[in-house]
């Protein structure tokens, strides 16, 4: 029977750079919230997000349901490695969503627990999310295709400055999209942090590609022992952050955050290059961890409907929701 594992790397591939980049810009709102100059501009963020963020979420789903049915021991290693950060994550999901629709509905003067629920909320599941990105760079103790290492295991240094790097990420992008969203001071407030978080992230850029070949010996000989076309990926970084820097000098609106985007896409494919063809480090392939081949087709028929739907209704919310946000307007 034909292998359908690729076209499943592609697929789910996707979806959670779909999701990274939906829900990031969410997040990362609520990242910004605190900071706010008032709580009307805190209105007018939420309502930027309010709309479109619980679909963004489903590709969340569409992702971690991918996984299970295409790629089973991803979810017999990882789930295991990964239990606190991944309930860390789910919770911090949870605390937000109920923030968005209690906060509204709050008197004026009691709105400062939603608050701090929306950007804990966003702030906690950020991390975690940072954090399991670092795990899977590090890799997993694995045994006979279990995992056995500890609980903690996935908490380390090194996971801790990804989980930092994917906060200050996830901020840049709340920022940029509220400058595509927002008008006037809050446009500008909303700028003045893009440059900030748009420098440290530059810095945590610089630190994790360092400090990752020496947290990883495929990684530093897939980098290191050839020069190979790998090395266009972090020189395509730094030609993009400059564009967007200077773009935020030309005071331009939408650009800023299409080329945050482009940061991000840039990051995700030197995390998969670096660690192709292993799903599961630094043991086991895509085709080690793939479920038997009728499954795969099985499942591929179902999505073959499902995601052309969910492209179709995502791309409405945004064009129905389009334009700028104001105080007196949106989400109720």
């Amino acid at each position: 029977m034909f292998d359908f594992t690729y076209i499943w790397v592609i697929i789910i591939g996707f979806g959670v750079l779909m999701y990274v980049l939906t829900d990031g810009f969410d997040l990362g709102v609520g990242i910004l919230f605190p900071f706010a100059r008032s709580e009307q501009d805190r209105d007018i963020m939420m309502n930027t997000v309010a709309p479109v963020w619980d679909g963004n979420e489903t590709w969340l789903v569409l992702g971690g349901a991918g996984l299970l049915a295409a790629f089973p021991l991803v979810y017999t290693v990882f789930l295991p490695a990964l239990y606190i950060g991944v309930f860390l994550m789910l919770a911090g999901l949870i605390f937000r969503g109920v923030a968005f629709e209690f906060r509204f509905k709050a008197a004026k003067g009691r709105r400062g627990l939603w608050n701090a629920a929306f950007f804990g909320g966003s702030l906690v599941a950020t991390f975690a999310q940072g954090a399991v990105v670092g795990t899977f760079i590090q890799g997993f103790e694995t045994e006979n295709f279990r995992y056995v290492g500890g609980a903690l295991d996935w908490l380390t240094p090194f996971t801790v400055m990804t989980g930092l790097g994917m906060i200050v990420g996830y901020g840049l992008l709340g920022a940029t999209w509220l400058m595509l969203k927002t008008e006037g001071e809050t446009q500008q407030w909303a700028r003045s942090w893009a440059y900030r978080l748009l420098a440290a992230l530059m810095v945590f850029f610089v630190i994790v590609s360092l400090w990752t070949p020496l947290t990883d010996e495929y990684v530093r000989g897939r980098w290191f022992d050839n020069l190979t076309w790998l090395w266009l990926l972090p020189l395509a970084t730094v030609l993009v952050a400059a564009r967007l820097w200077r773009s935020l000098n030309r005071s331009y609106e939408a650009t800023p955050f299409i080329y945050t985007i482009g940061l991000f896409a840039l990051f995700y494919a030197g995390l998969l290059f670096s660690k192709w063809p292993y799903v599961v480090p630094p043991n086991y392939t895509f085709q080690d961890a793939a479920s038997a081949p009728e499954s795969q087709l099985f499942l591929l028929i179902g999505l073959l409907f499902v995601v052309p739907f969910v492209l179709m209704y995502t791309a409405w919310t945004y064009y129905v929701f389009r334009g700028k946000v104001r105080a007196d307007s949106g989400y109720h």
